[in-house]
């Protein structure tokens, strides 16, 4: 590309948004690079793309199964969404296509997030309880 070609790229057109809230969610690197290229393919209008594992794995330099292990886990934070889809050949045969991949708003996923957080807290809060109620009974009981 000649530098004056570069200059006039469409700004808009060539780069995409990376939530700042996706920072809180504690995604591993290979996770977040997963859905990063996700984000860079997706229609901007349906929030959706359709890339292989292989093609996501050649830009995010993973083998396809190791992106398959990321797309499960920003499955589970809810940050996306997955279908399954078929392609038919010329011969007429039913095939499996690619994943059709729906980018699901941040806010769902921080939603769960801070739910799971907050279950951790109830379960930490319990265990403190109990671990002090079985303090004071041992106590109690070498005391008599």
């Amino acid at each position: 590309m000649k530098y004056a070609q570069w200059l006039k790229r469409d700004p808009v057109r060539n780069c995409f948004l990376l939530p700042n809230e996706i920072f809180l969610l504690g995604l591993s690197p290979g996770a977040l690079a997963v859905y990063s290229y996700l984000l860079c393919c997706e229609n901007r209008q349906t929030y959706q793309c359709w890339p292989s594992y292989k093609t996501i794995g050649r830009a995010v330099r993973m083998s396809a199964n190791t992106v398959r292990k990321y797309v499960c886990e920003l499955e589970e934070r809810q940050l996306i969404s997955t279908e399954n889809t078929s392609v038919t050949t010329k011969a007429g045969l039913k095939r499996n296509g690619n994943l059709l991949y729906t980018i699901r708003p941040i806010q769902l996923a921080l939603d769960q997030f801070y739910e799971q957080q907050l279950a951790q807290m109830d379960v930490a809060a319990d265990r403190h309880r109990v671990a002090t109620t079985l303090a004071l009974r041992s106590d109690s009981a070498h005391s008599v």
